[in-house]
């Protein structure tokens, strides 16, 4: 009996910690999406956005609703696997990831946060290149530049060489007659 009551405690102590974790996912999803929902403009983003959100919470909903089950499952004396519970919240969380992903408002939102991103890189690559140019260092375009040129004087080179082989051969054709 001694080992039940452990094991029945360990169980809860699990549950409860998978709860709590559980709870604070989706706090944090709440949150992000909350945001991503306010910088939604167009009325049917934040439509589509809300039916996104309300499809993920019926997603972790049904989650919790399955590790009640199995817990009580366990109680009654099956076998449950421990990595069942996990599996339960990782499956959860891809599912719930997908609903929020598949919508415009958070396409939107990710679209423009990869736009400012490339903006801001934009302008710290532009200004150390200025910064690099001040001090009297070669920069990325400099670099660029000169390896430009120097396929270009091998492009020549060759056309040169060509050229050349061709009057060589022209030479040798005359003289050997």
């Amino acid at each position: 009996m001694h080992d039940w009551n452990a094991a029945a405690e360990q169980w809860n102590e699990q549950f409860l910690e998978a709860l709590e974790q559980n709870m604070e996912a989706q706090a944090q999803f709440v949150e992000s999406w909350s945001e991503t929902v306010g910088e939604a403009t167009e009325e049917n983003d934040i439509s589509e956005g809300v039916e996104g959100y309300a499809r993920a919470y019926e997603t972790w909903m049904d989650a919790s609703q399955q590790m009640v089950e199995r817990m009580n499952d366990q109680f009654e004396g099956e076998d449950v696997d421990i990595e069942e519970f996990r599996d339960i919240w990782l499956n959860t969380a891809n599912d719930a990831f997908k609903d929020v992903m598949s919508t415009t408002a958070f396409a939107k939102m990710t679209g423009e946060t990869v736009g400012d991103v490339l903006e801001a890189q934009q302008q710290a690559d532009e200004a150390a290149e200025t910064t690099l140019r001040t001090l009297g260092f070669a920069t990325e375009s400099d670099v660029v530049e000169v390896g430009d040129r120097l396929v270009e004087l091998e492009r020549r080179q060759h056309a040169v060489e060509r050229k050349l082989d061709r009057v060589l051969e022209h030479l040798e054709d005359e003289s050997g007659d």
